[in-house]
């Protein structure tokens, strides 16, 4: 799935002079250390050598990236001294193949299912006869916020399907299973041609086993369309029955804290702090400075990365949203020194294309009023790697309507799926008994978190939820199906 910084560690930022995706030594050197410690788990699991692993792919659509061929063979070289002996290949996009493709490779195609196509470009770069395989066949795609939901009718695909099957093309679809990014781990999109696109949390992708792992309409079309190619006297096992899922209307939330009063202790700086510069991989930072007397007029984030909440006085004032390239606000004229306080949440980092190379989060420039540089600011980490309730000294402190953390509960008799409708609510993050489900958005398309029964548990369930927009809501119930497709 499309994951945070196409699975780079974020860390590799901070390395001075490293360059992913290239010959640069650090980069090469780290990646070097990864693979070899991915090989000692996988290599012996190869076909070659008695296991079940079939292929290893070198890179990923490379070719849409770059086209040094010294590059790929650098791959090939640390795979093969890892111990990936076996076939390798790569895989591109039908008009990138000639970029991507190393010779001795076999070159994978992704995105078009016309045989006589496919068979060409492979013939083309590689031995002449193939063997011929499609390594992205897509029956959907994912869904960003605040788009519609992506959803491709089976009866669109189940012929091509066949038609690929029937020229002896091996294919692999993506997804079969799209499932869900838990965590902070979504990735997004960007082109200058594009908004920037943060992926949802649910990567059900309209696949042929929905979020859940169910199969769908589209899975026993497919189903039927496979059954026609198998060799003879191959028998399917039956599909698994659909799993139980359940509505919970019991969920209370008892306690309330803003996040405004359980900051941790600061880092100071003149200048703003991105999360790399404070060595945080995900979450928020909330930026806190104070404001002297000023007349009206703006105040400019240079650098947004990716979504705000401001606050003056600790009052709720405006939000910002790098979707909508909103980096500006104009503020009244105060005559006292102002507090001001910028809440900036990572919504994940690009994961492909040219903007691997910008990918810094928070505030990654300076800001200003007026066109003036504000200075002395304090950043408070909030990654919530493991969210617990803070407890807090002084109730009286907490304010009012600014972003919050609440606790509630829920009892259960029996344990199965459900899924948690965030409708009502604003935009955060869910834990349930210790697990980070992943994001909501009111915006949509996704309305619902999908919670699996193997995270419940009979008998009393915690649940912490960090709202940034509506923290008076205390209204959630979890239901039996997925709602996907709802725009607000």
């Amino acid at each position: 799935m499309y994951v945070e910084f196409g699975g780079y560690p974020y860390w590799l930022q901070n390395e001075k002079g490293l360059i992913v995706r290239s010959k640069e030594a650090s980069y090469t050197a780290a990646y070097k250390n990864y693979i070899n410690a991915l090989a000692k788990q996988l290599a012996p699991l190869q076909i070659n050598h008695g296991g079940n692993i079939l292929m290893i792919q070198i890179e990923n659509e490379y070719g849409s990236y770059g086209s040094d061929k010294e590059y790929l063979e650098l791959n090939k070289k640390i795979y093969n001294e890892a111990g990936f002996d076996g076939l390798l290949y790569t895989c591109d996009p039908a008009a990138d193949v000639r970029n991507g493709h190393l010779n001795g490779l076999l070159p994978a195609v992704n995105g078009i299912d016309k045989p006589s196509k496919v068979k060409k470009i492979v013939r083309d770069n590689f031995n002449g006869k193939g063997p011929f395989y499609i390594a992205e066949w897509y029956p959907a795609w994912f869904d960003w916020w605040g788009t519609k939901h992506h959803t491709v009718p089976a009866q669109e695909y189940v012929n091509r399907l066949d038609s690929v099957l029937a020229a002896g093309i091996s294919i692999n679809m993506y997804m079969f299973h799209g499932g869900t990014t838990r965590a902070f781990m979504n990735g997004a999109n960007l082109k200058e041609e594009t908004p920037f696109e943060p992926q949802i949390s649910s990567y059900d992708y309209d696949a042929p086993l929905d979020e859940a792992g169910n199969a769908t309409e589209k899975f026993m079309q497919f189903r039927n369309v496979i059954k026609k190619h198998l060799l003879p006297g191959t028998i399917l096992p039956d599909v698994p029955a659909k799993k139980k899922s359940i509505d919970i209307n019991n969920i209370v939330f008892n306690q309330t804290v803003s996040v405004l009063d359980v900051l941790p202790q600061p880092v100071t700086n003149a200048l703003p702090l991105t999360f790399e510069d404070l060595k945080q991989p995900y979450g928020y930072v909330l930026y806190s400075t104070t404001l002297q007397p000023h007349e009206t007029g703006v105040l400019k984030i240079n650098g947004l990365n990716d979504y705000a909440v401001i606050l003056i006085n600790k009052k709720p004032f405006a939000l910002l949203d790098r979707r909508l390239k909103q980096d500006s606000i104009t503020i009244p004229a105060s005559a006292t020194i102002d507090q001001l306080d910028i809440l900036v949440e990572n919504m994940g980092r690009i994961n492909f294309g040219v903007y691997l190379l910008k990918n810094k989060k928070g505030i990654t420039g300076n800001v200003e009023l007026n066109t003036k540089q504000i200075l002395n600011w304090k950043m408070y980490q909030l990654p919530f790697n493991n969210l617990q309730f803070p407890s807090v000294k002084n109730k009286e402190k907490t304010v009012p309507n600014t972003p919050s953390i609440k606790k509630g509960s829920f009892i259960l008799n029996e344990v199965a799926d459900t899924y948690l409708d965030m409708t009502d609510w604003g935009k955060g993050c869910v834990w349930v008994n210790g697990h980070n489900l992943g994001r909501y958005w009111n915006i949509g398309p996704q309305q619902t978190i999908y919670l699996p029964a193997e995270w419940l548990h009979k008998g009393n369930n915690e649940i912490i939820v960090f709202e940034l927009l509506k923290p008076q809501q205390n209204k959630l119930c979890g239901i039996a199906n997925p709602v996907l497709n709802k725009l607000q």
